[in-house]
């Protein structure tokens, strides 16, 4: 595949404020694009479809997985997440940067696809801190928290594999952070 844009891959555990972080850098660089998962759960009460994700059933998904149509895709907590080739072909070819918000498993999948995509873990600044945010939303069951702090300790292992470690303590400082790394000024 052909890049003449730039894929940045962002991840980590759920709660770590992946998208809050991505929301306030893209209006600080509008030229970079944000791809727009597909995934299977429900949304949330401030998501839109198309924006946030494009949300879809089962069935849909399944169908889609069956054509290949993912670049990447994952089962986290019951539900479907995943990537549409067409989507970061595109907006490469065209020569645009590209941010992929995804979940751990998935960027798994991508890094010997794009071996010159840029990788980055977000890091809670403790496990009690990813647990508190994650009761906060106020949005998840017990079971479903309990699921995702145990998703965590395992993603904290697998982030060794990121070329980029950004810890989200304080947002002005994680935007910093991420700002280097997309401008090439960030040493691993």
């Amino acid at each position: 595949m052909t890049n003449n844009g730039q894929l940045f891959v962002i991840t980590g555990s759920s709660g770590v404020g992946k998208g809050t972080l991505i929301k306030k850098f893209l209006e600080k660089n509008p030229q970079i694009e944000y791809s727009v998962s597909y995934t299977t759960r429900l949304p949330r009460p401030d998501e839109i479809n198309g924006i946030n994700y494009f949300f879809v059933t089962r069935k849909e998904f399944e169908s889609a997985i069956k054509n290949n149509e993912f670049i990447e895709w994952a089962k986290f907590s019951d539900n479907y997440y995943g990537t549409k080739i067409s989507t970061v072909e595109k907006a490469l070819k065209n020569g645009t940067n590209l941010i992929l918000e995804i979940e751990t498993q998935g960027a798994l999948q991508i890094m010997d696809k794009f071996p010159n995509a840029k990788y980055i873990f977000i890091h809670p600044p403790s496990a009690q801190e990813l647990e508190q945010r994650l009761r906060s939303r106020g949005t998840e069951t017990e079971e479903a928290i309990q699921k995702r702090l145990s998703a965590a300790k395992k993603e904290y292992e697998i982030s060794k594999l990121f070329t980029y470690q950004v810890v989200n303590d304080n947002i002005d400082k994680a935007l910093e952070e991420l700002q280097k790394i997309f401008d090439g000024n960030k040493d691993v």
